[in-house]
């Protein structure tokens, strides 16, 4: 039974630190020397990336400078004009970490906010069916089925204290988006139909 149970504890240390591991040097060096606007990746050059599921960030890396100054280039790259979007997930800049940057359309003001380790809890209300567009597809648009609310629990940057939140409308279907993007899942794995943007 010790065996048992110290054989268990081993395995959830394991499986605890492959969901949650310190920036790498590749991801310090991306993040610390890029200027303000980051590359974004896109298909199908940049599929590795956009496809691969990405990492949590650990419990001290959530209160580093660098996790903030991640979410800022990110801010500042989904705001640029040559970019026009409403979010961005890590992947997008080429870092498969899960961090995210929406823009509240439920908020006064409609600022545009980071998230780290960002996790949907819920799925409410019945799926709506609406057009989604992606800064890492670019020409192409798609209609997408998503939930009308959600249960999101997420670390503001510079904290470690997570936060529960309950969202509607569209900015749910933003965070829906974005989440994915976190798993390797893009909006034309779901998408009912898909066109050329005009």
């Amino acid at each position: 039974m010790r065996k048992t149970v110290l054989g268990l504890a081993v395995l959830l240390a394991a499986a605890s630190s492959c969901c949650q591991r310190a920036f790498t040097t590749a991801e310090r060096e991306l993040i610390a020397g890029s200027d303000s606007l980051m590359y974004v990746t896109t298909m199908p050059a940049d599929s590795a990336v956009l496809r691969t599921p990405c990492a949590e960030l650990s419990s001290a890396e959530l209160a580093s400078p660098l996790a903030v100054t991640l979410v800022d280039k990110m801010l500042h790259t989904v705001q640029d004009p040559s970019q026009n979007g409403v979010g961005i997930a890590a992947p997008q800049v080429g870092i498969s970490r899960r961090v995210i940057c929406v823009q509240r359309f439920d908020k006064e003001g409609e600022p545009f906010e980071g998230y780290l380790n960002p996790r949907i809890d819920s799925l409410i209300g019945p799926e709506v069916i609406g057009p989604e567009g992606c800064l890492s597809i670019p020409g192409l648009r798609g209609m997408v089925p998503r939930s009308s609310e959600i249960v999101l629990t997420y670390v503001r940057p510079g904290t470690i204290d997570p936060v529960t939140e309950r969202i509607s409308g569209f900015t749910a279907v933003i965070f829906q988006h974005e989440c994915d993007h976190l798993d390797g899942i893009l909006y034309t794995d779901r998408a009912i139909q898909i066109f050329e943007k005009n």
